[in-house]
């Protein structure tokens, strides 16, 4: 097992069914009347946030309570980090402090990788700026699993702002490492057509409505207007009319396919009210999943390795 989690390349096919099929038996322990397991008591996790976040930071600190490890969480406002402390700093303060796993979300792409060389402990990559959000794939492709019953064939459109997404370029990374075939699908402008060279196979196109017939799953990504320092579109409405998953759209899709989101929604930008609380919709799914993979991710991480 690696020893950290950085980035979704990082994984090959077998070690990521492994995670997969750990997190099917994790899955359980939600559903009894004690949501514990022994299996980290005495390891130390640390959340260490430079950004805001609400559903991942909240998923690792569930994971790891219910797997019984110590629990410490670093948010960036508030700390050191605002009086000017660097993250080589921070880390050395965690490391004294004995920090078995550190995850870690941050703006600047690489940070994890970074912190590897000053850590001793596990690190995994909880989203750094544009570039990876491994745990995210993880979670994706298990949700994909457990209602297609498979990966491998699947046709896969990753649609919207794809530029700004770590969690395009994850998905992409290992869905093509499982056997499926991707499409990202937006304007030019949010799909620069150098994304296509991601992976082999890895389809690009403009045409949100010549992809839907074809298409398994449809992962439609948040717009990250925050991250948006020029007008990539003309406007809201324009992007929704042409990109958006409204009724319509939902019923030009085969009758098997599912819609997902990572998360957070601007509903009428990117996806419909009624298409994301539709029964075709993984969602809420990809949220209770994300706490069974985080689980098996820091099982193999720490309690598989000793």
């Amino acid at each position: 097992m690696i020893k950290h989690l950085l980035s979704a390349a990082d994984l090959d096919a077998v070690t990521a069914t492994q995670i997969h099929d750990i997190a099917a038996e994790m899955a359980t322990v939600a559903g009894r009347e004690v949501k514990k397991l022994p299996t980290l008591r005495g390891r130390t996790v640390v959340n260490l946030f430079y950004e805001d976040s609400t559903r991942t930071r909240t998923s690792f600190e569930v994971a790891a309570k219910r797997l019984s490890a110590d629990v410490v969480n670093f948010s960036a406002k508030g700390s050191s980090v605002e009086k000017g402390e660097s993250l080589k700093d921070t880390a050395w303060t965690l490391q004294a402090m004995g920090a078995d796993a550190v995850v870690i979300r941050h703006p600047a792409s690489g940070a994890p990788h970074r912190l590897t060389h000053w850590v001793h402990g596990s690190v995994l990559n909880a989203g750094d700026g544009t570039h990876e959000h491994p745990t995210q794939a993880l979670l994706d492709t298990y949700t994909m699993r457990s209602r297609m019953g498979k990966v491998e064939g699947l046709n896969v459109a990753i649609v919207g702002d794809v530029l700004h997404s770590r969690v395009a370029r994850s998905n992409a990374l290992l869905l093509h490492t499982l056997g499926a075939k991707v499409t990202l699908v937006g304007p030019p402008t949010l799909v620069p057509p150098a994304f296509g060279s991601l992976t082999p196979s890895l389809g690009v196109s403009y045409d949100f409505d010549s992809v839907l017939p074809h298409a398994d799953v449809v992962m439609m990504l948040r717009v990250q207007k925050e991250r948006m320092n020029a007008a990539f579109f003309p406007s809201s409405q324009e992007y929704y009319k042409r990109y958006g998953l409204d009724s319509a759209r939902l019923r030009r899709m085969p009758d098997h396919a599912i819609v997902m989101h990572p998360g957070p929604m601007n509903r009428g930008v990117e996806i419909a009210p009624e298409v994301a609380d539709s029964p075709r919709s993984t969602i809420v799914e990809q949220v209770a999943n994300g706490v069974s993979v985080r689980m098996a991710c820091l099982y193999l991480l720490l309690g598989g390795r000793s």
